[in-house]
């Protein structure tokens, strides 16, 4: 069964068979574009831990953070500015690799103990969307598994700069994911992300909740759930 959390389906990944669990995953996917997990294999105390790290890492020098460079434009650190002025965020271009991840580290002098919470917190969520992604696949009858398993996952840490008189303001524009699917860790004492309803064109909040993460179906797989068939690539 699909629950209800709030407007946005919850799916339990540990609840069903495999079988079901696809079928939940492509029917919520091509209604909603996005839906919430519990029971995804992330446990509460790294997500805590990795949100800790984060806000440690965000709190280094500006010379630091600028370390935080990456092959591809943008994918390293972003400042704010005068477009976003509430808003910066740390990159790096593939979480599944390790080498990628401890030079990260290296950049931003990070601790042992953060560094093995990044590490663990990637391998972590890099193979849940590596799952998500089969299942939704093979719900379509694509069992061609190399059309994910290379692809490269990025990790963004992100930090809003609100306090009460800017609470209303954008903390990042309105947008498009340009990838297969996104997995958001939410911040629960944080309120603020919505998602468009396309059949109204009205805005849904996202409610966090402690111990589930947020999947949003990216450019890629819009485009193929679109045409009721998952693209092989």
């Amino acid at each position: 069964m699909v629950k209800s959390s709030g407007v946005i389906p919850t799916i339990d990944l540990n609840k069903d068979s495999d079988k079901f669990l696809k079928q939940k995953i492509r029917e919520t996917s091509e209604k909603w574009g996005c839906f919430m997990v519990i029971n995804h294999g992330v446990s509460f105390s790294l997500m805590a831990e990795m949100k800790k790290t984060v806000r440690d890492l965000h709190e280094r020098p500006c010379d630091v953070k600028r370390r935080n460079t990456d092959v591809l434009l943008g994918s390293g650190y972003k400042p704010r500015s005068e477009m976003t002025p509430f808003y910066e965020s740390f990159g790096l271009f593939d979480m599944a690799s390790p080498q990628v991840v401890n030079n990260f580290c290296d950049q931003l002098e990070a601790s042992t103990d953060q560094r093995e919470i990044i590490l663990k917190y990637a391998k972590a969520t890099d193979g849940l969307a590596r799952d998500l992604a089969r299942r939704l696949a093979e719900s379509y009858g694509v069992v061609e598994t190399h059309f994910y398993r290379d692809w490269p996952s990025q990790l963004r840490m992100n930090k809003y700069h609100l306090n009460p008189e800017t609470i209303v303001e954008l903390g990042v524009g309105l947008h498009t994911d340009p990838g297969f699917l996104t997995i958001l860790q939410g911040d629960e004492d944080v309120p603020g992300l919505e998602v468009m309803d396309m059949s109204s064109g009205s805005f849904l909040p996202i409610n966090t909740l402690p111990n589930t993460l947020f999947v949003n179906l990216g450019d890629m797989a819009t485009v193929s759930l679109k045409n009721n068939v998952l693209i092989k690539i």
